[in-house]
């Protein structure tokens, strides 16, 4: 979304590590939570370190530019299941050849994919993984291959790294129930820029766009079109506030379930907008490189995802000032929200619950009014209280800084120089 540009890399304290190698490696470099989070630790770690930022493909896209060196695997992916194991095995190998050549110092690796291989190719140096989802709880790790994932290949593999960051604290757990040290895991939230933030949320609107907030209440989420994201239960439960006040539903992001999303819609009888303008109910904005020009205007904040690892739309939507109101899905909107309550909650969620920070409801599913009528219940009495709403803005604001570079960008440098610390020669 080309956050990160807006500001310069931070300066923190000189690093008592000499400059290193390091390497990076990500499956893709296109539009992703995962990748954005690789963006930033790149550009970290540069101002003290010589990165090198590697991918499987180059051609699949580069969505964001570090200005560090980028190489690519050039291994394709896709074809059969033969094709897709021969591939695997080819990075390994050029991976493996090419550490040989830089000879690293560390190898971070972030999304599963990047994982394996990583530990696979051996080589010089440490190796750091970055955990950026629930391994328990994602639906698509499900079948056979979420079995081998989750019981053989996590356990086998993620017990050869050196470190294992995870992004929130309850993935840590996670992996510690499927047989990952203790001692391997370190968590550290991802980090973003709150006055970054800001200060993009301050560009205008075109008349069009503004249009959208001149009328009832809007809510608004981001993120990509997809199971994970849980819209549809979002449309559903935005159908049954309507009937209670007029209000407006703005969706910014894209994926693969935009179509059936706006046919969804339409079947409930609610007005759709493909785009800014007109007068309609529910509108689909699409992927915008700026979400927060629109997301200052709006009145509150929803997140009804069914599973998560850090949902950095959150940090980002506190610190444009927005109420938030999110499911308490596995993982990382208690840590936001409620964060001494992390591990002691029960789940699944069957109420509002008021955090410090915002309001955590139940996962929301179509056709269950269990979980749908606490959602239509909370966002009713918020949208008529406007007090409430401003108290929740201002804690969101303050919860934000929490979240900063120079917040969590010490706790990154200070890993990285541990792992970088000469081991001690044992004496015969």
């Amino acid at each position: 979304m080309g956050l990160a540009e807006a500001s310069e890399t931070p300066k923190f304290r000189k690093s008592p590590v000499p400059k290193s190698s390091i390497l990076m490696l990500i499956t893709n470099l296109t539009f992703g939570g995962a990748q954005r989070v690789f963006y930033d630790h790149s550009r970290l770690l540069a101002g003290r370190h010589d990165v090198t930022e590697i991918v499987f493909n180059i051609a699949d896209g580069h969505a964001f530019s570090t200005g560090n060196e980028i190489l690519s695997l050039d291994v394709p992916g896709g074809g059969s299941s033969l094709a897709k194991l021969a591939h695997f095995f080819e990075r390994v190998r050029v991976l493996a050849a090419l550490k040989r050549s830089r000879r690293p110092a560390l190898t971070i690796s972030h999304l599963e994919g990047a994982d394996y291989i990583n530990v696979l190719s051996r080589g010089p140096g440490k190796r750091l993984l970055v955990v950026h989802g629930s391994k328990l709880h994602d639906a698509r790790l499900s079948g056979l291959s979420g079995w081998l994932r989750r019981r053989v290949l996590i356990p086998f593999l993620y017990n050869r790294a050196d470190k294992i960051v995870t992004v929130s604290r309850e993935i840590g757990v996670e992996l510690e129930t499927l047989g990952v040290r203790k001692s391997r895991i370190h968590p550290i939230h991802n980090f973003f820029d709150p006055a970054a933030i800001r200060a993009r949320s301050l560009e205008p609107l075109s008349a069009e766009e503004q249009a959208m907030f001149d009328g009832p209440p809007v809510l608004v989420t981001s993120g990509r079109l997809t199971l994970q994201k849980n819209q549809t239960a979002m449309i559903s439960l935005f159908a049954d506030l309507l009937r209670r006040r007029p209000a407006r539903l703005v969706l910014l992001g894209d994926g693969e379930l935009r179509q059936p999303l706006i046919d969804q819609a339409k079947a409930l009888g609610l007005r759709v907008g493909e785009g800014p303008g007109g007068e309609h109910d529910v509108y689909f904005l699409g992927f915008q490189d700026n979400p927060f020009r629109f997301q200052r205007h709006a009145d509150l904040f929803l997140l009804t995802s069914g599973w998560e690892g850090f949902p950095m739309v959150l940090g980002e939507a506190m610190a444009c000032g927005l109420p938030i109101v999110s499911a308490d899905c596995p993982t990382g909107p208690r840590e936001f929200l409620a964060p001494d309550t992390v591990g002691q909650a029960a789940r699944p969620q069957r109420v509002a619950e008021e955090g410090d920070y915002g309001v955590l409801m139940p996962i929301p599913a179509v056709g269950d009014p269990a979980t749908i009528a606490p959602w239509v219940e909370t966002l009713d009495r918020l949208l008529g209280d406007q007090d409430e709403r401003e108290r929740l803005a201002a804690l969101s604001l303050a919860r934000a800084e929490d979240f900063s570079r120079e917040a969590i960008g010490p706790q990154w440098l200070a890993l990285i120089d541990e792992l970088l610390e000469p081991t001690p020669a044992t004496s015969a």
